[in-house]
């Protein structure tokens, strides 16, 4: 029986996988159990930001799995409080709590917006305004939080105290009232299309924020760790808000999740208050803090701008391409009249790993991309629109 017979044997078929069993990888490039070759471009949804094992990843992870693997958070973590000091210095927040993906960051944040409000304000004031197409993870609660019909079915009854509104600061004021607590938003929706938020309306609902003291949330767990061009995509927007998450590329291949909070909420959560067995595991942060000294550097980020801007252009030559969304190496293609999901199929049997975001193709490759390998995937890209 081989890998995909065991799959559909024995796991729930809860992904709509393509036609590949990839067994090893190396830089952009991955490799089939056949040995066929794929450039990626998707990095495992913008998990693998320095592409597949990494030398000094490796050697990050490797080292640290040889002396311990994990501990209880009833002990001390070097790794964690290395990663922690560097994330608080890099951005100006205050205290980090750790988490295992992006839902359980974002489930972090909630916890804490609601209870600086419920110690302020009482348990009324709960609430948290989220926008339309975004997406915020998979639990009930984050389930709950996304802004999009279609996944607010069969898992009832969802958790209450959401409200959506338009990315407009006229309609996140319409869903305003003395229960709101916080407002929750992606600054590029990733999973809702690559949609880019105009930066005067999120500097508006930084000022809205401050005169209501509600608490601004930015989800950064696909916009975070350079993915943007900054290390953070709320940096493109001249502002700070109140609590970040992240999590995809700064592990840079193994699961962690991370929300940051600004100094007035550092003291909001107390022992108790929340937790998680396997968050800040040593090996995980030990690959963090190699991911984030890589990418933290304004060279490199420079470098991932202009690479953003070169594929753009690029892209925007072929014949089928009707329009590119990008911040940084977050790209969203609109074609003209071929179906995304098709094409990504094809893509895949000419050796391009690529993904989708609704109706659009989505490219999201490592951060240390070379422009030839971007060169490749564009040309790759080409060669399977003039076939279907």
């Amino acid at each position: 029986m081989n890998t995909k017979q065991k799959d559909n044997n024995y796991i729930m078929h809860t992904y709509g996988r393509y036609n590949v069993a990839l067994k090893s990888g190396k830089g952009c490039y991955a490799f089939d159990e056949d040995g066929k070759k794929y450039l990626d471009v998707s990095s495992g949804i913008g998990v693998n930001s320095l592409g597949y094992c990494d030398d000094g990843w490796v050697k990050a992870v490797s080292t640290q799995a040889s002396e311990i693997q994990h501990m209880s958070n009833y002990f001390y973590c070097p790794q964690a409080s290395d990663l922690a000091e560097k994330l608080c210095s890099l951005t100006g927040l205050s205290k980090v709590c750790f988490a295992n993906s992006g839902a359980e960051a974002n489930e972090c944040a909630i916890k804490v917006a609601r209870k600086y409000s419920f110690d302020k304000y009482g348990d009324e004031r709960n609430e948290i305004i989220s926008l339309n197409n975004s997406f915020h993870g998979r639990t009930v609660t984050t389930l709950s939080a996304t802004g999009q019909e279609v996944f607010h079915n069969y898992f009832f009854p969802f958790t209450a105290g959401f409200r959506f509104a338009d990315a407009d600061i006229d309609s996140v004021k319409s869903q305003l009232s003395d229960k709101t607590c916080a407002v929750l938003i992606e600054c590029v929706q990733g999973e809702g299309g690559v949609n880019i938020l105009d930066k005067s309306f999120v500097q508006e609902l930084r000022k809205l924020c401050d005169e209501k003291d509600i608490i601004l949330i930015t989800d950064e767990v696909q916009t975070g760790i350079g993915r943007t061009g900054k290390l953070f995509c709320y940096e493109n927007y001249d502002i700070l808000p109140d609590l970040v998450t992240c999590a995809k590329g700064l592990g840079g291949g193994l699961p962690i999740g991370v929300c940051m909070c600004a100094e007035k909420l550092g003291e909001v959560m107390q022992p108790s208050t929340h937790g998680s067995t396997f968050a800040a595991n040593p090996v995980v942060c030990a690959g963090a803090n190699y991911v984030l000294d890589v990418v933290s550097d304004k060279s490199f980020l420079k470098d991932v701008n202009e690479k953003g801007e070169y594929l753009k252009q690029k892209l925007l030559k072929l014949d089928d391409v009707k329009s590119v969304r990008n911040l940084g190496l977050m790209v969203g293609i609109e074609l003209k009249d071929k179906d995304a999901h098709d094409i990504a199929i094809k893509c895949v049997e000419n050796g391009l790993l690529i993904i989708t975001a609704k109706s659009l193709l989505r490219m999201l490759p490592p951060l240390n991309i070379s422009r030839g390998e971007l060169d490749e995937a564009v040309e790759i890209l080409e060669k399977t629109l003039k076939e279907n």
